[in-house]
């Protein structure tokens, strides 16, 4: 039994989308990787918090980062717990 001619045409019409799909999120994937920046922390290092909580009442003049604050350890997992006076032992995913 034979394939109609438009269905053939319509499978290859896809077969070419997927591909061309699959090419252009390999590419963008690899640029993607290409950008990424390592962050390094050690004990010891200070950093600032970004607020993200700030977002549900945002004020003009509040500042969106807490700190400074001294990091205090840090996770092979890249999980670092930091101490500030104002936020006590906080624990972020670095």
């Amino acid at each position: 039994m034979e394939i109609p001619a438009i269905k053939r045409v319509d499978k290859l019409r896809l077969d070419e989308a997927y591909e061309n799909s699959r090419i252009y999120k390999e590419r963008t994937k690899k640029w993607h990787d290409k950008h990424i920046m390592t962050k390094r922390f050690d004990k010891g290092d200070m950093d600032l918090l970004f607020n993200s909580k700030l977002r549900l009442f945002p004020g003009k003049l509040k500042s969106w980062w807490l700190g400074p604050s001294t990091i205090t350890k840090v996770q092979p997992s890249r999980a670092v717990e930091t101490w500030s006076e104002s936020t006590r032992a906080f624990a972020v995913n670095g």
